[in-house]
């Protein structure tokens, strides 16, 4: 049997925190999965490979075992000893079965032999029991774009043979869970639930800072100076924005209620804040030179 580098199989560094292994499996579930890859026996086993990977290293007692198998199988290589040799059966998990995440259930297919030596099946051996109770909860990765996090979108699931049209609502952020009572995995009593994991995507022309939206307006040397009003693009539309005279490069000006909606009171919204920048004129004629001279003239007498 072959060891296992769960931490590859994620792309994070032994060291890596709880939030960094949350975070790289998210995106890779999201990148390989089945869903998105249709007919793909690749993305399939990749998916697999993820969930697994995540299974132990999202478990903290069972990323603490790991820890410590694979500092034993380490010194081992180093000695020179061969996978072959290993003594695995000190490591094996005895007495209670262990219950393991969705993915049999998802999509088919048991995980590793190395998974089950060291862990347990998802099948009870000659002697021992499965844990009796409620099944276990899972969590399904969702990736939606910038404006669904805006308006609130629906996603559509097969579960247990059945479809389920789960809505995310307005405000959801990447982190947001959407809980889905009695959808997880069987158990011996009642099932667990199923938790949607969302994910948002980016927005080149917004950066999000909890429910505040912050973007950047371009006008002209001449408004900027004298004043005007400019049109700016908001997630409901345009709107007009009053610049006064002499505004700065760099000022920020709020616009209220037209960031992101609260999570569960979406008629509750945060601001946009722009911040403005001044697009100087890259070519002037010999007037507006001449005129530019004359005000600087103009200032430097009345200092």
């Amino acid at each position: 049997m072959d060891y296992k580098d769960y931490y590859r199989v994620l792309g994070v560094e032994r060291s890596a925190s709880d939030d960094e292994i949350k975070k790289a499996y998210r995106k890779l579930a999201v990148r390989h999965h089945p869903d998105k890859n249709p007919g793909d026996n690749k993305a399939e086993e990749q998916f697999k490979e993820i969930n697994e990977a995540y299974e132990v290293l999202g478990d903290p007692a069972k990323r603490a075992k790991y820890d410590q198998l694979g500092s034993s199988y380490r010194d081992w290589e180093r000695t020179g000893g061969q996978p072959s040799g290993f003594d695995w059966s000190q490591w094996s998990t005895g007495g209670m079965n262990v219950e393991v995440g969705d993915i049999e259930d998802l999509f088919g297919g048991g995980f590793s032999s190395f998974f089950q030596t060291i862990f347990g099946g998802t099948q009870a051996r000659p002697g021992q029991m499965r844990a009796r109770g409620r099944g276990q909860s899972i969590e399904q990765p969702v990736h939606i774009s910038f404006r669904e996090a805006y308006s609130g979108t629906t996603r559509t699931f097969q579960r247990n043979g059945k479809n389920i049209e789960v809505k995310i609502p307005p405000g959801a952020q990447t982190g947001t869970k959407v809980r889905i009572s009695g959808m997880g995995q069987p158990g011996q009593g009642s099932p667990g639930d199923l938790f949607i994991l969302v994910e948002v995507g980016q927005d080149p022309r917004f950066t999000r800072k909890g429910n505040d939206l912050y973007a950047q307006l371009e006008t002209g040397l001449y408004t900027a100076v004298l004043g005007g009003e400019a049109q700016v693009e908001t997630l409901s539309g345009e709107v007009v924005l009053t610049i006064p005279p002499s505004s700065q490069p760099g000022q920020t000006f709020r616009l209220r209620g037209k960031g992101m909606p609260e999570l569960r009171r979406p008629n509750k919204r945060g601001d946009l804040y722009v911040e403005l920048s001044v697009r100087i004129p890259a070519e002037l004629s010999k007037e507006e030179i001449e005129l530019f001279e004359k005000l600087k003239a103009l200032q430097e007498e009345t200092k």
